[in-house]
């Protein structure tokens, strides 16, 4: 009862605080720049997002494929590229901004009878590409003027002293530290063992980062075009990834907030106009609900076989259950 309690806090915490960075910059900019976004949004920039987002979308998928087949829960690229889809459409269309990962992590995790492990396997990719996402970030932060540019030396400082300090931490936890910390430092040891940094895993899971983080940018450099801006790539390229990284914040409606406030934000310590970096967060997020609508074609089409069938199949498996069951056993042994 108590973890059911803390969980809806968080949620309303998580809701209340995109809601309150929405008020925000309604407050200090009015409702104009949003009208406007909508009124800029065309089939041109629909059209690219949507592709772009097939893209990234597949390698998301394959990047989970890699991670579930280290942790033992392996599931075809196929199944995983439908279930991405779904994942990111109910995250931009439910609060919070994270139920299709967690409905794709308890799905898949029940599909091949270890929820735990599968919810794992959904934690750990996320994590990975969130990761490379902050390197590439810093990256670009350092080779690429921007209003934060002075300050970089020393995030990037921070960054690696955190780093270390959360591997010593690990270290002593595990061998002289309290019993459950030793075990579940160790499981946690196991699981980046095994499910991200395995030689024959790591490269494709690097490769289909760095093409999403890419994606993400380049589909917000076309929102801000869409907007009307007629800054350069190089000028727009920090602010993108500045904000891009936002979003991972969870406090926030469906994907609304952080991202709103950081690129009005941003953009007005650039010179750009604050005005502008609100329209063109809002055309993102508008070109972003577009492109994840075949998550909710995949949804209809769940629905709709289930009903023919008359059985509650779970709808990412491919094979039938008896062969679902061999798969599991064969996982075990190997």
């Amino acid at each position: 009862m108590t973890g059911a309690m803390n969980r809806a806090r968080l949620a309303r915490l998580r809701l209340a605080g995109g809601a309150a960075i929405l008020a925000v910059v309604v407050w200090r900019l009015g409702t104009g720049p949003f009208v406007d976004a909508f009124g800029k949004v065309d089939a041109n920039s629909l059209i690219a997002a949507t592709a772009i987002t097939a893209v990234t979308t597949a390698c998301c998928a394959w990047r989970w494929v890699l991670v579930a087949r280290g942790l033992g829960v392996g599931i075809p690229m196929r199944s995983a590229f439908a279930a991405y889809y779904r994942s990111q459409f109910l995250n931009t269309t439910l609060p919070g901004g994270v139920l299709g990962d967690v409905d794709r992590a308890v799905r898949h995790g029940r599909d091949v009878g270890d929820v735990g492990r599968g919810v794992r396997a959904v934690v750990w990719e996320r994590t990975a590409g969130q990761v490379i996402h902050i390197i590439l970030t810093v990256l670009v932060l350092f080779l690429l003027p921007s209003p934060v540019r002075s300050s970089m030396p020393i995030v990037a400082a921070a960054v690696v002293v955190l780093g270390l300090a959360a591997v010593a931490l690990g270290r002593r936890l595990a061998h002289g530290g309290p019993a459950i910390w030793s075990r579940t430092v160790r499981a946690i040891a196991a699981d980046l063992r095994d499910g991200v940094l395995d030689r024959q895993a790591l490269p494709g899971i690097v490769l289909t980062s760095v093409v999403v983080a890419v994606g993400h940018a380049l589909t917000f450099l076309i929102a801000a075009r869409t907007a009307g801006s007629t800054a350069s790539p190089p000028t727009l390229l920090p602010l993108a990834f500045i904000v891009l990284l936002a979003m991972a914040v969870p406090l926030n409606i469906a994907g609304w907030g952080p991202r709103e406030g950081v690129a009005a934000w941003v953009f007005g310590m650039a010179g750009l106009g604050s005005a502008h970096g609100l329209a063109t967060a809002v055309v993102y997020g508008v070109m972003g609900l577009v492109a994840t609508l075949p998550g909710a074609a995949i949804l209809i089409v769940n629905w709709l076989r289930r009903d023919a069938q008359g059985a509650d199949l779970p709808d990412s498996m491919p094979w039938p259950p008896s062969t679902a069951a061999a798969h599991r056993e064969g996982a075990v042994r190997g």
